[in-house]
């Protein structure tokens, strides 16, 4: 008996605690162009994304999904024409 309440206070806490998965949602894209458009949205800062895609092809792009976390936070000094 200790062990069926000790297995159902696990799964009662468990429960109670109520953390979700997300995924996370960055502001900047690298598009691939090798065998079609495979975008990575992976990256906070357009320079993370140069950096990844410099050598090996591809651009750079605002993700035009990203929702900013809410609260005060710092606005990106690179902006590119045309986007």
């Amino acid at each position: 008996m200790r062990v069926v309440f000790f297995v159902f206070s696990i799964l009662v806490v468990t429960a109670a605690i109520d953390t979700r998965a997300e995924a996370q949602n960055y502001p900047w894209c690298a598009i691939y162009d090798e065998d079609g458009p495979v975008h990575n949205c992976g990256f906070t800062t357009y320079e993370q994304c140069m950096a990844d895609v410099r050598g090996i092809g591809g651009a750079c792009k605002p993700n035009n999904t990203y929702v900013p976390p809410s609260g005060p936070h710092r606005r990106s000094q690179y902006e590119p024409d045309g986007y």
